[in-house]
């Protein structure tokens, strides 16, 4: 009996995702209406994401402009966006609101650089792990008996390049964040 890769693949892509939404929510001098993401205001005593309240749209490569369907919440949304860790001061002309981001200095570069590739780091770790679960599943089966060595070596080796699959993979996407963070 051969391992079964699918499910541990599956885990595999995850990772990926998981690691692109978490470089998706890092500002690298580009507006990205993705950074409104996780913010809240409150609605009728509800804490309710800016996305479902209003429009949000990128006018150009620096600005993101928030146009809420009901005009009574723009203060609220402009609290919250003052509020939340993004660091970018509203611009509120009474029926939207203007994001304007700024260049990031060369050492605000090199920060978010360092932090894209400890996140690449920590995205090869969950991969890694993947493997050593598939890895002593294969070993338990082995003792169990229910495969045999030659089985247990195929389905090592299998794993094993799936994991090398996948850590080219987010090689491939952290270079090509860390890129676009230090050409801007």
């Amino acid at each position: 009996m051969k391992l079964d890769c699918k499910s541990y693949e599956e885990k595999m892509k995850k990772t990926i995702s998981s690691y692109e939404n978490e470089l998706s929510l890092i500002r690298a001098g580009r507006a990205n209406p993705l950074l409104l993401a996780p913010v809240t205001f409150e609605y009728y005593g509800a804490p309710t994401p800016i996305n479902t309240m209003a429009d949000i749209k990128v006018t150009d490569a620096k600005t993101v402009m928030v146009s809420p369907y009901d005009a009574s919440t723009l203060k609220a949304i402009e609290k919250a966006i003052l509020a939340s860790d993004i660091g970018i001061t509203p611009n509120n002309d009474g029926k939207c609101l203007r994001l304007i981001f700024p260049q990031p200095t060369e050492e605000r570069r090199k920060e978010l650089a360092k932090q894209v590739q400890k996140l690449g780091e920590d995205s090869k770790v969950a991969l890694r792990n993947v493997r050593r679960d598939a890895n002593d599943f294969c070993k338990a089966q082995k003792k169990a008996s229910l495969m045999t060595e030659d089985e247990q070596k195929t389905s090592e080796k299998s794993i094993q390049d799936l994991t090398d699959k996948y850590t080219k993979l987010l090689d491939g996407i952290t270079s090509a964040k860390i890129k676009e963070i230090m050409d801007i």
